[in-house]
Formats: C-alpha cells, structure tokens, sequence
C-alpha cells in the first residue's frame, strides 16, 4: 500500500470530495426556485451540493452548511468538529461564530513581523496554530508532505549555491577585464578643453601677404 492511500484512509471519505466542490452555484434540479444555491453538502452521500429544497431527500443523513467569507468558502466549527478532528487550524470569528476555511488561501508576502505561519501555503497564522485550512492540514500532514518540502528546500540551495558560484565567477572575470584594460598601451582620447562649460576654439591667426605681391612697377 502506497503512502498516498495510506493518508486517504487517515481522513473520513467524504472529506476530499468535499473540498473539490464549487458551491454557492445554481441548483439543476430546483432552478426554477429563489432557493436553489447549493450551499450545503451530503456527508453520506457525497454527491455534490444541495440547495435547501434537496434536504428532504437526505432527512437522515448528516448534512453541513457551507457559509461564504471574502469570497472563500468557510464552515462553523460547531459544525464540522462533530465530525473532523481540526485541531491546529486556525478558527476565525465571523458573524459571532467560529469558522474554518475548507481550502488555502495563499499569502503573496507575509506581514511584517510574523513569525508564525502555515505549514503549507505559508499565510500568517497565530501562535497556536499549523495550519490556514482543511485542505492544507490534509497536505500538511500527508507522509509525502515532509519528503517533498525535503527536496524542495534542497533544490533551492542548490539553486542558491549555484546562484553565488555564477555571481563569484562574472565578478572575477570582470575584474580581470579591468586588468587588462589597465594594461593595455591604447591612449586614450584626450579631454576637450573647456571654459566656462564651453568648448575653446583655437583663434584664426592674422593673414600675411607675401611683401609686394600686388605692386606694380612702371618704368
């Protein structure tokens, strides 16, 4: 057995499916009503979103609701903790309840003087936590994870040794070039003269005429 489906097994079946949905999306079987958003999700039956018009067909089965938070799907942590231990995920306050975000959220840059961030996708998190999100504690806890973050860290030194070998080479045959151009015997141009910020021409000299050159004697 694979470690992939060694980690599949670690986590409730219904958990990945429910991270690869897109809700808030018109419902096909009830478009016609103003209550077709599916925003919940089947744990059961784990076939895609519902609206609220499809949960009489699931009466028995355990369904959750999918809340919105800019534009990120969240859901209540009195929710999903019945089913999904979310120990080191960080919980947000919105609308007076605890929510956990389902997937990541990618951080360009995290904020000055942030010492704390996810394991995965490295946004900012608080002190206590490991993760941004369902989805990245997944991939954060995988057995693959540890190796992959292994031979990326690897590659970016290597990628950084070679980074400093290139620089150190280009600066020594620069210099070098500099040593030659020092040596060489080819004279340089010489400055302009200047006064003032403008160039000085040399003066036209008086013109001579050659003595008695235009004398005509008459005898």
């Amino acid at each position: 057995m694979g470690a992939e489906e060694e980690n599949n097994k670690s986590w409730p079946p219904w958990l990945k499916p429910l991270l690869q949905e897109k809700f808030f999306v018109q419902c096909k079987l009830h478009a016609d009503s103003h209550k077709s958003e599916c925003n919940m999700y089947c744990l059961d039956c784990t076939n895609g979103p519902l609206c609220s018009l499809c949960l009489p067909f699931h009466k028995d089965h355990h369904a959750i609701q999918i809340r919105r938070s800019s534009y990120h799907d969240v859901i209540r942590v009195s929710e999903i903790q019945k089913f999904l231990d979310i120990t080191g995920v960080q919980t947000y306050v919105i609308n007076s309840a605890k929510v956990v975000f389902l997937n990541e959220r990618p951080q360009p840059r995290p904020g000055k003087g942030v010492v704390n961030t996810c394991q995965v996708c490295y946004r900012s998190l608080l002190d206590s936590f490991r993760f941004c999100s369902l989805g990245c504690k997944i991939s954060g806890t995988s057995k693959n994870f540890d190796k992959k973050r292994k031979d990326w860290t690897n590659n970016l030194s290597d990628s950084d040794d070679s980074y400093s070998s290139t620089t150190t080479s280009i600066g020594r045959l620069k210099k070098n070039n500099d040593i030659v151009n020092n040596n060489s015997f080819t004279p340089s141009t010489p400055p302009l003269s200047a006064v003032n910020g403008r160039i000085v021409k040399r003066r036209k000299g008086i013109p001579h005429r050659a003595p008695f050159g235009g004398l005509i004697i008459e005898y």
